[in-house]
């Protein structure tokens, strides 16, 4: 004698251990990434108006200056945060991860994790006393150890050349001052 089991409907709340339903919260919890959006939606506006107001010169500029651009993300972020909460509650969910190469059934790496956490955590109190080459090879060739790449002799010619290229390019063709650290007076 066989039995068959319905699928269940992945629209249906599951059940939980204790055989109740689970909470609203946990079956509506994209509205936590509205709430944020929000947030961030008020914090950018409110932080681009106290500027607007302080501002001299709007008139010198005319209507499109420096804050249109953080007033329009402030305002998309707000619109983005409404519709969403708006979806959710009306049964919207988000699909799962279906990714062909994810295996959700297999923990994090948490060494992997902890390895790129230390090189950034490295990278921001490197750059001010050894300058932005010298702390972004570290962070390039980090980077690329914590992900598995084990070419000891490849990888640090690599991160340093990209770093340099890196500060090159932002330092001097773009303008954006970066920390040159030692190095200053050579680059």
């Amino acid at each position: 004698m066989t039995t068959t089991t319905e699928p269940t409907d992945p629209t249906e709340p599951t059940p939980t251990a204790a055989g109740g339903r689970t909470s609203w919260l946990r079956e509506h919890s994209e509205l936590g990434v509205s709430l944020i959006l929000l947030l961030l939606g008020v914090l950018v506006l409110t932080d681009t108006l106290s500027a607007v107001a302080g501002s001299t010169d709007l008139g010198r500029r005319g209507p499109v200056g420096p804050h249109t651009v953080p007033l329009v993300v402030g305002g998309g972020l707000l619109v983005v945060a409404v519709l969403l909460a708006v979806d959710v509650l009306r049964g919207g969910r988000g699909e799962a991860e279906g990714g062909e190469d994810v295996d959700l059934t297999e923990p994090a790496d948490l060494r992997t994790v902890l390895l790129l956490a230390g090189v950034f955590l490295g990278f921001a109190v490197l750059i001010g006393p050894v300058g932005f080459p010298v702390a972004g090879a570290l962070l390039f060739w980090g980077a690329a150890y914590a992900l598995g790449s084990r070419h000891l002799h490849r990888d640090p010619l690599i991160a340093a050349a990209l770093s340099l290229f890196t500060y090159v390019v932002f330092d001097h063709l773009l303008g954006v001052p970066l920390p040159g650290g030692p190095l200053m007076g050579v680059l």
